[in-house]
């Protein structure tokens, strides 16, 4: 995988740098405060233009950030402003942005909820949530990667062209969006979903939506001017397939009868 990227988007003034820090920190605050992260962990971006991007640095609790500890590096992650060292998943985001020109911030944290569906290697992928299934699709989990290696990027390979939010298998979660408020958005919803889903097993499983209702919801989103490709929303599985799985054939039942 090339370390090469070519970016497109128009310059911005010293002006709007400023308000992407403001706005970093801002998440970084309620990422920590939410519990979406502790410590030292997450990491947050933004692309400022076609030859840079603002970053996190690695090693600061992301609830305690101010705006000059912020970095600007170039598309191979290399420092041209500021003090210290990139985040570690600084490949990851630069992925991102490579692969999704849409795509103009990263978040990435470890929602424990969301995070211990990624350790137990379960997609959230159910139709359960309407909201979830218009705002987000199939939430699907890729495969691990050794977290700051180019591993976790050759995970994400069949996925990130399709979906706003990954779970990272015994990691946590990415989101990204056009803004890095609607990319935290993203990671809120990600993690209570999976609180929900959680929840529901606990009560006996959770009721999938039929796939009509489906059908309705992804039709709504397309309307509203989707930009991701159909496979984010093709769902395994709906109340029709669990009933299949449910409902005995009559060969099933021959040999009860006997």
């Amino acid at each position: 995988m090339s370390s090469e990227f070519e970016l497109v988007c128009q310059p911005i003034t010293l002006s709007a740098e400023k308000q992407y820090r403001k706005q970093i920190c801002r998440v970084g605050r309620w990422m920590y405060s939410n519990g979406l992260v502790v410590a030292n962990e997450g990491n947050l971006s933004v692309r400022l233009d076609e030859r840079r991007i603002l970053v996190t640095p690695s090693g600061k609790c992301k609830g305690r950030l101010a705006m000059e500890d912020l970095l600007v590096t170039d598309l191979n992650g290399e420092v041209v402003r500021g003090a210290g060292r990139p985040s570690s998943e600084m490949l990851m985001h630069l992925f991102f942005y490579r692969s999704r020109p849409d795509v103009h911030a990263i978040c990435h944290a470890h929602p424990p909820t969301a995070t211990g569906f990624a350790a137990a290697r379960r997609p959230l992928e159910a139709p359960v949530l309407p909201e979830v299934i218009v705002g987000l699709g199939k939430i699907p989990l890729a495969s691990y990667g050794t977290p700051g290696t180019w591993e976790v990027c050759a995970g994400l390979v069949p996925l990130v062209d399709e979906y706003d939010a990954i779970l990272l298998e015994n990691h946590g979660v990415v989101t990204c969006g056009p803004d890095i408020e609607t990319a935290y958005q993203r990671m809120e919803t990600v993690e209570q979903f999976a609180k929900v889903m959680l929840t529901a097993e606990l009560l006996g499983g959770a009721h999938l939506l039929p796939r009509a209702e489906v059908q309705k919801l992804v039709t709504a989103k397309r309307r509203g001017g989707s930009s991701l490709p159909g496979d984010s929303f093709a769902f395994p599985r709906t109340a029709e397939t669990v009933r299949d799985q449910l409902t005995p054939s009559r060969q099933d039942l021959e040999p009860v009868a006997k």
